[in-house]
C-alpha cells in the first residue's frame, strides 16, 4: 500500500482512494461467500433494508456541500472543443470534509423535453441516473473542505473523452466526493446537474425563432401639470431615472439589445415619460411638494441609444400604458366607457412612437398577462383594432396527439389569430438570476429546450419566445446570452414577429380557446377589481363634464387621458395599495382643477322694497378662460321672493382665467320674511358643475299704504317747516306801530313794497313822519323790559279799554332820533297826514 501511494505521476489523495476501494473490495469476498449461504428470503430483505438505507444516506450526503456551476463554455460544443466547467464548493455541513475531489459526469442522453424538465427538478445526487465520472485525469482534489468555506473550481474536458453519441441534450454533473469524521467513508456529498446541447452537425431544417425583447416599465408619470404654457409634468418619483441611468434595468435592455436579431415590443407610456425627462419635469417628494428633475442629459442619451437600436428592427407598440386586458375582460366590461378608454390607448400608440422613435410601430398585437387567455380576454383584446393575440402554451395547451412541438400561429375564429409562445422556452429565465449559477443553468436549459423541439421532427416550424414583460437586468443578460448563442447555432435562425404570425398554422395545433373557468386563479388574485373601473369611470365623467367650459381643454384632457390610461396598467398587478392610491390621486387633482372655477360663499342679504338687485360672484381661478357655463339662481318661495319673475333665472357665464365675474339677477319681493335661495353653476348641456351656494335673502317689504302715509307726513314737515321759515322772516321786517285796521296808519296797505321780481322791498321811511315805535317797546340801547303784566298784553287782549298811558312810555318807546328836528333834503312822507280823530279804545298811537 505505501508504494502504491507513492507510484509516480499519482497524487497521494488519489493514491489514498485506490488503496481504499481494494481494500473494501477484498473485505467484502468473505461476506459474500457468507451471505451466498444464507436462505434467500432473509437475502432479499437483508439486501432491500440495505439499499434503503444507501439511498437515504446517499440523499442526504449528497446536500452536504453546496456545488455550484457558474459557467460552462462553450455553452454549445462542437467536435474538438474542450468543455470547460467553473464553480465554487461550499461545505455547508458542520464537520470538515477531507480527502475531496470535484469530477464531471456525464448522463445518459435525454430522449424528450420532459426529461429535462424531469432533470432540472431533481435534487441531490442519484447513483446510475446522474452517470459516472469523465475520468481521474479531468478533477480535482482538496484535502480540508472546512465548514462554511467556499472553494472554487475549474475543470476542463475534451469533448472527445465524454465518449458524446448523437446529438441530443445530454445531463452534465459536477459531483464533489469525499468523507467526514461521522461517515469515514466515500460518498458524493454535493452534486448540480447542468446540460450539454450537442449539436455536431448542421441540420437540414432550422427552427425559425422569434424572441420578443420587452421594454415596459411601471407608472412613473402623474395627472399633475405645471400651469405654465409648457405644461411641466410632474414625476411620481425618480425612478425611472435610476432605470435608464448606465447600469440601469431598461439601459441594459437597450445596450444588450441592440446587437441581437429580436422583436422590440415597447409600451407608448415608457417613450412619452423618458421624452418628458427630457425637458423640464418635476418630481413629487413628501407631502406633496414637488423638486425640480436634473436627469434631462440621460434621458436625452437613452432615447438615443434606442433610436439606434430599432433602427432597421421590427418594432410591435402595446397600447399606451399596457393595459391590463384580463383585469379588463373580467371586471372591467360592465362598466360604462372602460373599453372605450382601451380604444383611446391604442388610438395614441402610432403616434408617440412614431414621433419619439422614428419607426412606424406594428399595432395589431395583444399581449395579455403571461400569454393567459381565455374567451373574454380575446374579445376585449381585439375589440381595439388587434387581430393577433399573443399567449402561451400553458394556457392554450395542445391536446392533440401530435408529437411535435407545433408553429406557433394558429386560428382561434373570429377572423384573429393566436400566436402560442413555448412556455418552456418563454419561462426560462425567470426568477432570480443574480447568481453566476443560476444564470448559467437558465442558458443551458434554454439552449438544451431548444434544440430537443429542432429534434423533434423535419418539419420547420415557427416558434415564438415571449419572456416576462419586465425582465430585471440579470434576466436580461441571461436572456442576451442565450439569444446570442442560439442565433449562433446550427438548429435555429432568427425571425420577426409579424412573420411567425403569417406562417403557415400546422393543421394538427390546438385552437380551441380555454374556458374561463381554466384562467389561472393566481393571475386572477391580482387583477384589477370592477371598482378600479368604476373609479375610473368616475374620473372620466368629472373630466368630460370639466372640460366643456375650457378654452383650450386639450390643456386637461390630454394629461388626464393618460393618466387614466396608466391607471389600467398591467404593472399594477401585484401592488394593490398603489394602484388604488395612483386612482385617488388623479380624481384628487381633477377635483383640485375643477373647483378653481366656483361661486364665491355668499352672507345673508337684505331685500328693502319690492324689487332689487342680487349679484353673485364666479371665480375662475385657472391659467385659461371659461365658457359655456350657466349660473342658476334659484328661490325656495317664490310666492315671497321672485327671481326674474319666476322660481329661478339664469344667465351665461364667461371669464377669463385669474378673473371673475359678477351677475346680477333681478328679484322682486310679494311678502316679507326670509327666503333661502340657491345658486349653482351648469354646463349648457344642464349638468350641474361645482357646488351649489346658499344664502338667505331677508325680505322687508313696504306697502302701498305706508308709504302713502309716510309721503303725507313728510310733506305737512315740509310745509309747516316752510310756513315757520316765511312767518319769521316777515316779522323780522315789520315795523312795530299799528295803523288802523292793523296796517300800520296806512289805510290797509303794507309798508312794503314787491319789486319785479316779486321780493319784499322796504319802503324809505318819511323824515317828517313820526316814527314807529319798536316793537320790543324799548330802545335798544336802554335796559331789558320789565317781566310782562297784564297791561302789556296787546291792545286787544287787555281787560280795560280806557288809554292809559305810562309817561315814560313816550321815551322808551320811540327810537332814537324820533323827535330830531327835519332837514330841508328830507323826503317827503309817503304816508298820509296824521288823523287828528280821537284814537279808537285800544289804539296806541305816537303823538
Amino acid at each position: 500500500m505505501a508504494d502504491a501511494a507513492d507510484i509516480p505521476g499519482t497524487r497521494p489523495a488519489r493514491a489514498r482512494r485506490w488503496l481504499r476501494r481494494t481494500g473494501v473490495l477484498l473485505t467484502g469476498v468473505p461476506l459474500l461467500t457468507g451471505l451466498l449461504q444464507l436462505p434467500a428470503a432473509p437475502s432479499a430483505q437483508a439486501a432491500g433494508r440495505t439499499a434503503a438505507e444507501t439511498s437515504a444516506q446517499a440523499a442526504t450526503g449528497s446536500r452536504t456541500v453546496g456545488v455550484s456551476v457558474d459557467s460552462v463554455t462553450p455553452s454549445i460544443p462542437g467536435g474538438g472543443d474542450t468543455v470547460t466547467v467553473s464553480g465554487t464548493v461550499t461545505n455547508n455541513g458542520k464537520q470538515t470534509v477531507t480527502d475531496a475531489t470535484v469530477d464531471l459526469r456525464i448522463g445518459p442522453k435525454l430522449n424528450t423535453r420532459s426529461d429535462i424538465d424531469d432533470a432540472a427538478e431533481r435534487t441531490g445526487y442519484t447513483s446510475g441516473a446522474d452517470g459516472t465520472p469523465v475520468g481521474d485525469d479531468h478533477s480535482m482534489d482538496f484535502e480540508r473542505l472546512a465548514p462554511g468555506v467556499a472553494q472554487p473550481f475549474t475543470l476542463s474536458v475534451p469533448v472527445d473523452d465524454l465518449d458524446l453519441g448523437s446529438a441530443g441534450v445530454y445531463q452534465l454533473g459536477v459531483a464533489l466526493s469525499g468523507q467526514t469524521s461521522a461517515q469515514p467513508w466515500e460518498q458524493v456529498l454535493g452534486f448540480q446537474r447542468t446540460f450539454l446541447p450537442w449539436q455536431p452537425d448542421g441540420t437540414d431544417t432550422r427552427t425559425r425563432t422569434t424572441f420578443l425583447w420587452p421594454l415596459i416599465s411601471t407608472v412613473h408619470m402623474t395627472a399633475q401639470t405645471d400651469s405654465n404654457e409648457q405644461q411641466t409634468p410632474v414625476f411620481l418619483d425618480d425612478d425611472l431615472a435610476k432605470e435608464i441611468a448606465p447600469g440601469g434595468r431598461l439601459e441594459q435592455m437597450v445596450a444588450l439589445g441592440k446587437d441581437l436579431d429580436v422583436t422590440w415590443v415597447i409600451d407608448p407610456d415608457l417613450l412619452a415619460s423618458v421624452d418628458a425627462m427630457t425637458r423640464t419635469y418635476e418630481v413629487r417628494g413628501p407631502g406633496g411638494t414637488t423638486t425640480p428633475g436634473t436627469h434631462q442629459a440621460v434621458a436625452k442619451q437613452w432615447l438615443a441609444d434606442l433610436q439606434g437600436a430599432v433602427a432597421g428592427k421590427e418594432v410591435v407598440a402595446l397600447p399606451f400604458g399596457d393595459p391590463d386586458l384580463a383585469s379588463l375582460a373580467h371586471n372591467g366590461t360592465n362598466v360604462t366607457g372602460s373599453l372605450s378608454r382601451l380604444k383611446e390607448a391604442t388610438d395614441v400608440i402610432a403616434n408617440t412612437v412614431h414621433t419619439i422613435l422614428h419607426v412606424q410601430p406594428v399595432t395589431d398585437f395583444a399581449w395579455p398577462v403571461d400569454g393567459a387567455v381565455d374567451p373574454s380576454i380575446v374579445k376585449v383584446a381585439t375589440s381595439a383594432g388587434a387581430d393577433t393575440v399573443i399567449a402561451r402554451s400553458d394556457s392554450l395547451e395542445e391536446t392533440g396527439e401530435l408529437p411535435y412541438t407545433p408553429s406557433s400561429a394558429r386560428p382561434i375564429g373570429g377572423g384573429t389569430t393566436a400566436v402560442v409562445a413555448d412556455a418552456r422556452l418563454s419561462t426560462a429565465f425567470e426568477g432570480d438570476l443574480t447568481t453566476a449559477s443560476a444564470d448559467s443553468l437558465a442558458v443551458q436549459t434554454f439552449l438544451s429546450q431548444s434544440l430537443m423541439l429542432n429534434l423533434q421532427s423535419d418539419q420547420q416550424r415557427s416558434i415564438l419566445v415571449a419572456p416576462d414583460r419586465m425582465p430585471t437586468a440579470s434576466q436580461a443578460r441571461a436572456m442576451a446570452q442565450a439569444v446570442t448563442t442560439l442565433q449562433s447555432s446550427g438548429w435555429s435562425e432568427a425571425q420577426s414577429l409579424t412573420a411567425t404570425a403569417e406562417a403557415r398554422p400546422d393543421p394538427g395545433a390546438t385552437t380551441k380557446v380555454p374556458s374561463a373557468s381554466q384562467y389561472p386563479s393566481s393571475l386572477r388574485k391580482q387583477e384589477l377589481p370592477g371598482t378600479a373601473f368604476e373609479e375610473i369611470a368616475t374620473t372620466q365623467d368629472k373630466l368630460d363634464n370639466f372640460k366643456v367650459i375650457l378654452t383650450d381643454e386639450s390643456r386637461v384632457v390630454t394629461p388626464f387621458g393618460r393618466a387614466m390610461n396608466r391607471e389600467m396598467s398591467t404593472s399594477w398587478r401585484g401592488r394593490a395599495t398603489e394602484a388604488a392610491g395612483f386612482r385617488n390621486g388623479v380624481e384628487n387633482y381633477l377635483n383640485a382643477l375643477a373647483g378653481q372655477v366656483s361661486l364665491i360663499q355668499k352672507s345673508e342679504t337684505k331685500l328693502s322694497g319690492r324689487s332689487a338687485t342680487i349679484p353673485v360672484t364666479v371665480q375662475n381661478n385657472l391659467v385659461q378662460g371659461v365658457d359655456h357655463l350657466v349660473l342658476r339662481l334659484t328661490s325656495t318661495s317664490p310666492t315671497r321672493l321672485e327671481i326674474g319673475g319666476n322660481t329661478y333665472a339664469e344667465q351665461p357665464v364667461s371669464v377669463s382665467g385669474g378673473h371673475s365675474q359678477s351677475v346680477k339677477f333681478d328679484t322682486s319681493a310679494n311678502a316679507n320674511g326670509r327666503v333661502t335661495v340657491i345658486a349653482q353653476l351648469f354646463t349648457e348641456d344642464g349638468q350641474a358643475y361645482g357646488d351649489p351656494v346658499t344664502f338667505d335673502v331677508k325680505v322687508t317689504e313696504i306697502t302701498a299704504t305706508v308709504m302713502l302715509v309716510i309721503g303725507g307726513g313728510v310733506l305737512l314737515l315740509v310745509l309747516a317747516g316752510f310756513r315757520m321759515y316765511t312767518q319769521r322772516k316777515r316779522a323780522a321786517r315789520e315795523p312795530s306801530g299799528d295803523g288802523p285796521d292793523g296796517q300800520d296808519g296806512r289805510d290797509g296797505r303794507d309798508d312794503t313794497d314787491t319789486d319785479g321780481d316779486g321780493d319784499a322791498q322796504e319802503s324809505p321811511p318819511d323824515p317828517d313822519a313820526p316814527q314807529a315805535a319798536d316793537p320790543s317797546g324799548t330802545d335798544p340801547g336802554s335796559p331789558a323790559p320789565a317781566a310782562p303784566t297784564e297791561n302789556s298784553a296787546p291792545p286787544e287782549h287787555r281787560p280795560d279799554s280806557q288809554d292809559s298811558q305810562d309817561p315814560h312810555t313816550e321815551e322808551s318807546g320811540t327810537r332814537p332820533g324820533a323827535h330830531d328836528p327835519q332837514q330841508p333834503s328830507d323826503p317827503a312822507p309817503d304816508t298820509a297826514a296824521e288823523s287828528t280823530d280821537p284814537s279808537r279804545t285800544g289804539e296806541r298811537v305816537d303823538r
